[in-house]
C-alpha cells in the first residue's frame, strides 16, 4: 500500500502511466461520481480530473492495513477546495490494486460552494437533521 499512496501523492498526468502496474486487470473504482473497471478506465476518471481541476493533488493523512484491505484518510486539493475523504482499498493475491472504494461527501464539501444549490443544500441539511437539545 505503501507504494500506492506515494504515487498518489505525486501523481501528474505524466505518471498515470504508473499507476497501471498497481491495479488489478479487473480493478473497480467507485468514487461519487464515477463507477468503473480496469485499469483503462481508472486512467481515464484521472485524465478528467487533470483536465476539470486547478492544480488538482491528494495528501495522504493516514492508512491503515488489515489483511487484505486498506484505508487511506487524504485530503484532495483542487484549486482552492480541499475535500477530506476516507479510501478502501482491497489488493489481489499478487499485491495489486482490485478494489479501490472513495467515501466523501460532495454535498456538503462541493455543493454547498455553489450560491444557489449551497443554499438549498444547506436548508435541506437544516430540515433534516435532528436538532440537539
Amino acid at each position: 500500500m505503501a507504494a500506492y499512496c506515494a504515487l498518489y501523492e505525486s501523481l501528474t498526468p505524466e505518471r498515470l502511466e504508473a499507476l497501471e502496474p498497481l491495479l488489478s486487470p479487473d480493478v473497480r473504482f467507485i468514487d461519487p461520481f464515477n463507477d468503473v473497471t480496469g485499469p483503462a478506465a481508472v486512467r481515464r476518471v484521472f485524465e478528467h480530473m487533470f483536465r476539470q481541476c486547478a492544480d488538482p493533488r491528494f495528501q495522504v493523512l493516514h492508512t491503515a492495513m488489515s489483511g487484505g484491505t486498506g484505508y487511506i484518510q487524504w485530503y484532495f486539493f483542487c484549486g482552492g477546495v480541499r475535500v477530506e475523504g476516507v479510501s478502501r482499498v482491497s489488493f489481489d493475491a499478487e499485491g495489486r490494486v482490485s478494489r479501490h472504494e472513495d467515501f466523501w461527501d460532495p454535498a456538503r464539501q462541493l455543493y454547498e460552494r455553489v450560491p444557489v444549490l449551497g443554499a438549498l443544500m444547506r436548508l435541506l441539511r437544516r430540515r433534516l437533521s435532528a436538532k440537539a437539545g
